[in-house]
């Protein structure tokens, strides 16, 4: 094979042929030519190619079926598709049937060789994996062999058997659930339920009736009675993540819970006593929330029984290839990828970034990039535009919002802006969430009100936009 790769070319027009083959061995590639369908299919199939490249209506076979039954025979082979007579359906159905691309005729010659430089480059990645480390064959699971990871494996050890309750603190997407589940699964109460409350999910005004349970009547639409997650716990453990959100009155409802292993369901009279256990997590500085008196210091002891910290993905880059591996082999069923690979400059490149939003993040990283690589193996550039962030600065400090406005403008105007409404829109947002919870003081309850929105969402667009709760001004 040549070094700069071989191609197989499926064009039934001699002269566009001849012209394309010319372009293609002056870049150094070696070009294989065919007229019809059906024969590009067969040396397809048995020859060794870096790419095809092929016409759409072709004698025999057109190019959408030829790059479907490649796509089933060699997923792994690039086919890019070029016709004179495109649609938005011909497109979407080219990449749909397996396509690697498709171009429209007439397209500049330095279009055509960037596109195949990349494809081959894709193709030449597939053929040469880089192996991340052992399989992993279970859906949820904890991975990672560093030294942090290890440490927080035997603390999960030394707790699970004990019937104590047990505080995870980590930062958001860290994986604190599937922590408390590890726990869990090793203790006596296995074989019981497990019931997870993602307490900043649920409304302040339903919290209550959601763990506690409701009789009917209790409250406006409350028609029948309601079993709380408490009790659907009963025997097991139920685990609330995100306990920094409740509020006073439920603060006090749960160390009642906790000191007496009994509850009241809303409107009822009834004492019911639960055997359960209580493990809860939070990404919030609980100390900084009870002297600010926003957390009941009692509450905090009674959790706190025992702590285990999950360490951010930034200081355990060495589990990022592992976590790389496992991500890759979850979703190629879903995303259609037979063997589905990356090359190590992808790899280094994702270990480089600072992935505030932890694995959670990096786990969507890995789906954006698969879906990027259309099944191919994932190259550098596919990874670095999955990250890639646009311009969320928005005004300065002393330009108004007009003149800012009008900027963004002449720069889509002169084509240096592909979407000035996306861009203006993000920008005016992040400062409206950056005020919000800098005027709160961090307390999300109070900024998500204002704003008329849940916690939940509110800590999704401070994440997105790489705004911390606690941010004291809004950073250019």
């Amino acid at each position: 094979m040549s070094d700069a790769g071989d191609i197989l070319l499926v064009e039934d027009d001699a002269a566009i042929a001849g012209s394309l083959q010319r372009l293609l061995s002056r870049s150094g590639y070696r070009v294989t030519h065919c007229a019809r369908g059906d024969e590009g299919l067969k040396q397809a199939r048995h020859g060794r190619f870096d790419l095809v490249l092929s016409d759409f209506k072709l004698p025999g076979l057109n190019g959408l079926d030829l790059a479907a039954q490649l796509h089933t025979a060699r997923p792994l082979l690039p086919v890019i598709v070029m016709t004179a007579h495109g649609t938005t359906e011909t497109a979407i159905e080219a990449t749909r049937l397996g396509a690697y691309d498709y171009l429209l005729k007439p397209f500049a010659p330095g279009e055509l060789l960037e596109l195949v430089r990349k494809a081959v480059a894709t193709s030449r990645l597939a053929s040469e994996p880089v192996e991340l480390g052992e399989a992993v064959a279970a859906r949820d699971v904890l991975i990672g062999r560093s030294r942090g990871m290890q440490t927080l494996y035997k603390e999960i050890g030394r707790v699970a058997a004990k019937p104590v309750t047990v505080l995870i603190r980590g930062e958001t997407g860290t994986g604190k659930e599937l922590i408390a589940r590890a726990i869990h699964q090793h203790s006596a109460r296995a074989g019981r339920a497990f019931i997870a409350v993602n307490c900043a999910a649920i409304p302040e005004t339903l919290i209550e009736s959601e763990l506690f349970g409701h009789e009917r009547g209790a409250f406006t639409g409350a028609e029948a009675r309601r079993i709380g997650r408490f009790e659907q716990a009963h025997e097991g453990t139920i685990f609330l993540d995100e306990i920094g959100e409740l509020n006073a009155a439920t603060q006090s409802k749960l160390l009642r819970v906790l000191q007496e292993s009994t509850i009241q369901r809303l409107g009822g009279k009834e004492t019911l006593a639960l055997d359960l256990r209580v493990i809860a997590a939070t990404h919030l500085d609980l100390e900084a929330a009870i002297t600010a008196k926003q957390f009941r210091d009692d509450l905090y002891y009674r959790l706190s029984v025992v702590e285990l910290h999950v360490p951010p993905l930034r200081e355990r880059r060495e589990d990022i290839p592992l976590l790389i591996q496992y991500f890759l082999r979850r979703y190629s069923s879903e995303l259609g990828a037979s063997n589905p690979s990356i090359s190590a400059e992808a790899v280094a490149f994702f270990q480089e970034q600072p992935w505030p939003g932890n694995v959670r993040e990096l786990e969507n990283a890995i789906r954006k990039a698969m879906l990027l690589a259309r099944g191919y193996a994932i190259s550098l550039e596919d990874a670095q535009a999955t990250l890639a962030r646009p311009d969320f600065s928005g005004p300065s400090a002393r330009q108004p919002l007009q003149e800012y406005v009008a900027e963004v403008l002449r720069a889509a105007e002169r084509g240096e802006v592909a979407d000035a409404h996306r861009v203006i829109l993000q920008a005016v947002e992040r400062d409206l969430y950056a005020q919000a919870i800098q005027l709160a003081g961090g307390n999300l309850t109070r900024a998500a009100k204002w704003l008329g929105i849940t916690r939940l969402t509110l800590r999704e667009k401070l994440i997105h936009f790489g705004l911390h709760p606690a941010q004291k001004s809004a950073p250019k």
